[in-house]
C-alpha cells in the first residue's frame, strides 16, 4: 500500500476473533482498532473514523444490525463489512439491506475477507462511476452500446437480461440481495422468482457451465455476486 495506512475498526465481542483479525489484517498493511460492544464502537467511530469497519451481528449489548441502522440514519457513510454466522442468512440480508457493503460468514479465511475489504474500499472511496467497458475474464459489457460479448462472440440479452447483468456489473465484486435487484430492475413489488428465472437464462447465456457459473455466482439465502473486474 502506498500513502496513508488504511485503518479498520474491528467490532467483535470475542478476542480470539479481534486478535486473528488483526495479526492477519496488520500483515496486509492495514492498520487496526478493536471494539469489543457497540458502545465502543460508537464512540470510536465519533471521534476518531476508520476508513471502515468489520462488525460482528452478535454484539452483547446492542445488535450489530441496530448499531448499523443509527450510523446509517445518522448520516455514517463508512464502509460496513459484516461477520455473521453461516446459518443466519435472516440477519446478513437484514444488514445488507440496512447499509452494509459485504459480508464475511464465521469460520472465514483472512483472504477472503482482505478480497472483501478491497471490494468495499473501491466502490466507497475511489467513488468510480460506471465506465464504459466492464470486463472480467472473458466476460465483456459494453456500457454504453449495451454489447455483451463472451469470449469475443456477441451474445443476445433480452432488456431485462441485460439490466440484471449492467445492476451487477455497477456493483461487481458485492454481494446484491434480491430485493435490490429487484428494485432496480423491476420496482419494489416484483416477486423473487422472476429474478431466479431470469438469472438462470442469463447463466445459460454467458457462463461455460450454467450450472457451475464463475461470473454470477449465488449468495444462499442472500443474493447474487458479479465476478470483480479485471
Amino acid at each position: 500500500m502506498t500513502g496513508a495506512p488504511i485503518t479498520i475498526l474491528v467490532v467483535d465481542d470475542e478476542p480470539p476473533i479481534r486478535r486473528l483479525l488483526r495479526v492477519g489484517l496488520t500483515a496486509q498493511g492495514y492498520d487496526v482498532v478493536e471494539a469489543a460492544d457497540a458502545a465502543a464502537a460508537a464512540r470510536q467511530v465519533k471521534n476518531d473514523p476508520p476508513d471502515l469497519i468489520i462488525l460482528d451481528l452478535g454484539l452483547p449489548d446492542k445488535p450489530g444490525h441496530q448499531l448499523l441502522h443509527e450510523w446509517r440514519e445518522e448520516g455514517v457513510t463508512i464502509p460496513v463489512v459484516i461477520l455473521s454466522s453461516r446459518t443466519d442468512e435472516a440477519g446478513i440480508v437484514q444488514a445488507l439491506e440496512t447499509g452494509a457493503d459485504d459480508y464475511v460468514a464465521k469460520p472465514f479465511g483472512v483472504n477472503e475477507l482482505a478480497a472483501r475489504i478491497r471490494v468495499a474500499l473501491r466502490h466507497r472511496l475511489q467513488q468510480q462511476g460506471e465506465k464504459a467497458i466492464f470486463q472480467t475474464g472473458g466476460l465483456t459489457i459494453d456500457l454504453v452500446k449495451r454489447i455483451v460479448k463472451v469470449d469475443n462472440v456477441e451474445v443476445k440479452l433480452s432488456p431485462k437480461e441485460y439490466d440484471i447483468l449492467r445492476v451487477l456489473a455497477q456493483y461487481a465484486g458485492k454481494v446484491l440481495t434480491h430485493q435490490f435487484v429487484l428494485k432496480q430492475v423491476w420496482g419494489p413489488a416484483a416477486d423473487v422468482q422472476y429474478l431466479r428465472v431470469y438469472v438462470r437464462q442469463l447463466r445459460q447465456k454467458i457462463e461455460k457451465v450454467p450450472d457451475q457459473p464463475v461470473y454470477i455466482t449465488t449468495e444462499t439465502g442472500v443474493g447474487y455476486r458479479l465476478r470483480e473486474p479485471d
